[in-house]
């Protein structure tokens, strides 16, 4: 059992909780998840891992309340477990100095761009971050990507804060201005990272995006979070989940994830308060 040392609202559906797991935070770097289990009979949720401290012996982790196991977890409280946890997993981000790097996150997607934004300012680049959300009370981690970004752009897609519209302005703006652009790192709804790297290709500025396709066990054995990468076949719970994002063919994991919209709305309405608890086999590292 893992227990919740701290719960925070971000949102109305947004929850944060810190969970006692010393092992996992010893080990955990950037860019990595775990796979969370609420109760005995639950369905395996994978988990970015939002922030790591491994003096505590904590992890944070992040998660959009939409379909029945997120929602039975977000009625946790702290003091109370989660059943347990399996981690950490996938591949860490890649961190070193680059020189100038663009960390773009949007809705829950700014949670796990937090820890890499933080590390690539460690290694001594200039971090420009770009956060957005439909709206201002949708924005999280303004203050947290604020302490580790030389340069903070917030955008909203109603206005209601910061600057109106996507995040693929202002990135736009700095990929056409005088400065050198080393590298662009991008989380967030597949759409937006879609957005992202097409605004790059353009400039030939490499960029990585985290994906969150279909994943069952975690392991690469179960096969339903493969990536087409080009003539590749790869991955995310293994082999990323982080991959050149010019590479990505986007319309295919668009495509696999609406397959499994209808079941998961059925499961939504039919498994509140009992067993069986399922997302749709919608991976939920960012909730995008």
């Amino acid at each position: 059992m893992y227990q919740i040392v701290r719960k925070e609202s971000l949102s109305a559906d947004v929850k944060l909780f810190e969970v006692a797991a010393p092992r996992i935070a010893k080990k955990a770097q950037p860019g990595q998840f775990v796979i969370v289990r609420v109760d005995e009979e639950g369905e395996r949720i994978p988990l970015t891992i939002a922030d790591f401290n491994r003096e505590a012996g904590t992890i944070v982790l992040i998660f959009q309340e939409v379909g029945a196991s997120t929602r039975l977890m977000g009625q946790l409280e702290q003091g109370q477990s989660l059943h347990d946890l399996v981690g950490p997993l996938g591949q860490k981000t890649h961190i070193e100095k680059l020189g100038t790097v663009i960390c773009v996150g949007g809705g829950i997607g700014v949670a796990p761009v937090y820890p890499i934004a933080r590390g690539m300012k460690e290694a001594g680049n200039e971090v420009i971050s770009i956060i957005g959300a439909r709206n201002k009370d949708l924005l999280i981690y303004e203050k947290e990507m604020a302490a580790v970004s030389d340069e903070l752009v917030v955008t909203t897609d109603d206005g209601s804060y910061g600057e109106a519209g996507r995040v693929t302005g202002p990135l736009q703006r700095l990929l056409e201005s005088d400065k050198k652009i080393d590298l662009v790192m991008a989380i967030g709804p597949v759409i937006m990272m879609k957005s992202v790297a097409e605004t790059t290709r353009a400039f030939g500025v490499p960029t990585v995006v985290s994906l969150n396709p279909v994943m069952v066990d975690g392991t690469g054995m179960c096969g339903g979070c493969r990536v087409s990468l080009g003539e590749e076949v790869k991955f995310a719970c293994v082999d990323g989940p982080e991959f050149d994002a010019h590479k990505v063919d986007f319309d295919a994991l668009m495509s696999r994830q609406r397959m499994y919209k209808s079941q998961e709305a059925r499961h939504t309405e039919h498994s509140c308060g009992g067993h069986g608890h399922h997302e749709g086999g919608q991976c939920q590292c960012h909730s995008h």
